[in-house]
């Protein structure tokens, strides 16, 4: 997410982190390299000339000037204006309302409106305990509706039908009073996406949005469209009272200027980012987080909730005891590691989120490939019962059978082999000196190229 521009920033602020004091001249030419990566990732201009205006201001202060770490306070300057551009904190949904409290979609076409509708219902259910509802209002598309249906019982979502004859005020009204019956606790009411901002379609939602009076009117846009995506948002909440924005394709996005320039030119706030195609990927937007993830310092705290709601902890503390006991961590165990690490996104979604990750050079992080969890997980199920508790029976003859019952080659059980070794040797020295020790062997392995799959 956003790696060109942390990329560009770390570079900027390498040199400036060396420097024994800050002056006037080097200030400048820090926010000239600044001001050029801002335009380059497609942030607004009028929000790069206020970002850098203000970092340059503080920074040329006394304060910054007489500390003794000078390229540091320049640092902390920047990340505090770069959280300030996108928001102080995290605003969470308004759930206080009256059930069901209404919340209202509206976007582009194909900005992955219908697909959010159904990644935030998964997200009040699981994290809120709520009872979610969900409507179609979209009477254009062909399949939109269909399409809902599917994925709120992939998730679980009570689902009102709706068809394309209706009126979408009406399909409101009547779903409100379905969601009342079922004692709902929300309702979240997709609705047809606009091609551009013309007369007739937005005099059709703002009806909508009369009658299904909403606690929260979210505007789900792609952050590859960069600053179009603020100037959008903007023109929507012209005529659409939005409480916020979900900004969706994350993922995909090396650049950030949605991200940077939606608050700014909007004043509304970012809720949500889409991190993903899966249906669990829609992350609360936290401005701190995402500035720490920006300026290379990783993301720890996103980090350590994501592992808290994915991993299985009482599978986590057998494993525990197994390896205090001095039973040993076997290809059983490492199976369930990788498994759930592919639970988590794999490790590509997860390393902009390791702190220190910055200074693992870029070839080695290209070359990670999550499709090799796979493969080691087909080597895996193809060996014994006796193979996976033993795995030093794993001989010559072995690994060609082991192969071809997966369908890979004698090479690829051997760098299987290699890197479960490596994994072992990491889990006894967490079962000694704790998960901190554990960490620093993951990053002493990464800077190596080592440790987990790579091609």
């Amino acid at each position: 997410m956003f790696d060109n521009l942390t990329d560009r920033l770390n570079a900027t602020f390498k040199n400036i982190r060396g420097q024994g004091r800050l002056t006037e001249d080097n200030i400048q030419d820090t926010m000239r390299e600044v001001r050029m990566a801002l335009l380059e990732a497609d942030v607004a201009l009028p929000v790069v000339k206020a970002f850098t205006y203000t970092v340059k201001q503080k920074a040329l202060g006394q304060e910054v000037m007489q500390s003794l770490s000078p390229g540091q306070a320049l640092l902390k300057i920047v990340n505090d204006e770069l959280v300030k551009t996108m928001g102080d904190g995290n605003e969470s949904l308004n759930l206080s309302a009256t059930p069901p409290v209404v919340i209202l979609m509206a976007g582009l076409q194909g900005s992955g409106k219908t697909t959010t509708v159904a990644k935030l219902s998964r997200l009040l259910m699981e994290r809120h305990k709520k009872s979610v509802m969900v409507a179609s209002a979209d009477v254009y598309r062909p399949a939109a509706i269909d399409q809902l249906q599917t994925l709120a019982t992939e998730v679980g979502a009570g689902f009102y039908p709706s068809s394309a004859d209706q009126k979408p005020v009406d399909i409101v009204n009547n779903a409100i009073a379905q969601a009342k019956k079922e004692f709902s606790d929300v309702l979240i009411v997709d609705t047809a996406g606009r091609l551009h901002v013309d007369d007739e379609m937005m005099n059709e939602i703002r009806q909508v949005h009369m009658a299904a009076n909403p606690a929260e009117t979210l505007f789900v846009v792609d952050s590859m469209t960069g600053q179009d995506a603020a100037n959008t948002a903007k023109a929507f909440n012209d005529v659409l009272p939005l409480t916020g924005v979900v900004l969706t394709k994350t993922d995909g996005d090396a650049r950030g200027g949605a991200a940077l320039s939606i608050r700014q030119i909007t004043g509304k706030p970012i809720k949500f980012l889409g991190v993903g195609e899966k249906i669990d990927a829609l992350e609360p937007f936290h401005p701190d987080r995402v500035a720490s993830r920006l300026l290379g310092m990783g993301d720890a705290l996103s980090l350590v909730e994501e592992i808290e709601r994915k991993v299985d902890k009482n599978k986590a503390e057998k494993l525990a005891k197994k390896i205090q006991k001095g039973k040993g961590f076997d290809l059983d165990d490492y199976k369930d590691q990788l498994s759930q690490m592919m639970e988590m996104g794999g490790m590509s979604a997860m390393m902009d989120k390791i702190p220190g990750m910055s200074n693992v050079p870029q070839n080695v992080k290209s070359q990670v490939n999550d499709k090799e969890f796979t493969r080691q997980i087909a080597l895996i199920n193809s060996m014994t019962k006796k193979e996976k508790i033993f795995p030093t029976l794993i001989n010559g003859s072995r690994r060609k059978r082991i192969a071809a019952g997966a369908g890979l080659q004698v090479q690829d059980v051997n760098k299987l082999m290699k890197q479960y070794k490596q994994a072992q040797k990491m889990m006894k020295k967490m079962s000694k000196g704790g998960m901190a020790k554990m960490m620093r062997g993951l990053k002493g392995q990464m800077g190596q190229g080592q440790g987990f799959p790579f091609q």
